[in-house]
């Protein structure tokens, strides 16, 4: 049963109207609000975290799973509401024990996290520093940056090739002396993907320039993936302790304001991060949730099916009207529009669908999440009038 975010906060039943105006249940914590580090009392923070206060329009914007968490993760907080005035240990144990068993690895070889955000920033703490920098591809997912700059560790950047794919060889040619090497796979902003080969090959070219670096395989897309040459860098991860993979329940398990994640890695690589962790940083609904819904393949399999349909329709719809774009392994595309994106993005939503926000240096392309069927079809005529 597909539920919107109203539904699913009729279906709790507790703080329906904060959960509205404040739009908890969103993307990696809203993608830009957390990203950003900012609060949102700050002065104008609906002006750059879009669809926070316009709850009626097609929040295209975040890389959201529209149908929300499925009916298992839902009775499993209704179950585990009696336990909130408890602090999470026994169920963080408990989501650490059902991530470890799904993934075939131990216990110990599984570190959660309050979203894979929270993953990715203790990366950062524990790997770099002013004198070991951080490598990310150009455009990627920010949080690792924002964390880096916030502690004066410096960010080598390496635009993304003509295929809008990570350029692997040039971030291994800067790894050098780094202390953190991010690997987005699939890429966000772009929806491309390395296959297992080509991830392997970098892993080790960049242990060869840089023996000390650490390489950060962030999978938050991987059960959307398509391309038949992927597969998770788990395996790598767990035989050398310079890799780390994270992972996240706010895609294809619709948790995305619930907030949980993890990081799989070998256990003296786990301990190395354990020390950055916020103690109570797994909140007792998300941990119910997790452990409920991570073996559900079925759930996972109807999620993976509509949401390819809405996007190769979405993909077919623009290419038809001249936009053609990639092919995405993600739950999002990236367009070229052949105009400036944040022009895109405002007259868009001026009709009440909200597009990403920009990621230099790809300034004319807009990167549009996937939502239902009926969602496209409404954005994509909104689309056509903005783009004609």
């Amino acid at each position: 049963m597909a539920l919107s975010r109203r539904a699913f906060v009729h279906t709790l039943g507790v703080g329906g109207a904060f959960v509205l105006s404040g739009g908890l249940v969103a993307a990696r914590g809203r993608e830009a609000l957390v990203g950003m580090g900012r609060a949102a009392a700050e002065p104008g923070w609906s002006d750059w975290v879009p669809g926070l206060d316009e709850p009626a329009a097609i929040r295209l914007s975040s890389n959201e799973n529209p149908n929300g968490p499925g009916e298992k993760a839902l009775d499993a907080i209704r179950a585990a509401l009696g336990e909130s005035n408890r602090y999470p240990f026994a169920f963080a144990s408990s989501a650490t024990a059902a991530i470890a068993k799904r993934q075939g690895v131990k216990e110990e070889n599984v570190l959660v996290g309050c979203g894979s955000g929270e993953i990715l920033h203790m990366s950062v703490m524990a790997f770099t520093s002013p004198a070991k920098p951080l490598v990310v591809g150009a455009p990627t997912f920010e949080d690792p940056e924002h964390t880096a700059e916030a502690i004066g560790t410096p960010v080598r950047r390496v635009p993304v090739n003509a295929a809008l794919e990570l350029d692997l060889a040039g971030m291994a040619a800067q790894s050098g002396g780094a202390g953190l090497v991010f690997l987005c796979n699939p890429n966000n902003p772009t929806g491309t993907v390395h296959a297992a080969g080509a991830v392997a090959d970098f892993i080790g070219e960049v242990r060869k320039a840089s023996p000390d670096a650490v390489i950060l395989a962030d999978e938050a897309y991987h059960e959307y993936v398509d391309d038949p040459g992927y597969k998770t860098a788990i395996p790598l991860a767990l035989e050398d302790p310079h890799v780390v993979v994270s992972r996240t329940f706010s895609k294809v398990y619709g948790m995305a304001g619930l907030r949980l994640g993890y990081a799989i890695a070998r256990k003296e690589t786990i301990d190395r991060l354990r020390p950055f962790r916020l103690a109570n940083n797994v909140n007792v609904l998300a941990a119910a949730a997790g452990v409920a819904t991570i073996a559900d393949d079925q759930r996972i399999a109807r999620e993976q099916q509509l949401n390819r349909a809405a996007r190769e329709y979405t993909r077919k719809a623009l290419a038809d009207v001249g936009f053609p774009s990639r092919p995405s392994n993600a739950n999002f595309i990236m367009v070229p529009i052949h105009r400036p994106a944040k022009a895109f993005q405002d007259a868009c939503r001026e009709h009440g669908v909200l597009v990403g926000r920009v990621f230099p240096p790809l300034v004319d392309h807009a990167r549009i999440s996937i939502g239902t069927l009926d969602e496209m079809r409404r954005a994509v005529e909104v689309f056509r009038r903005v783009l004609a």
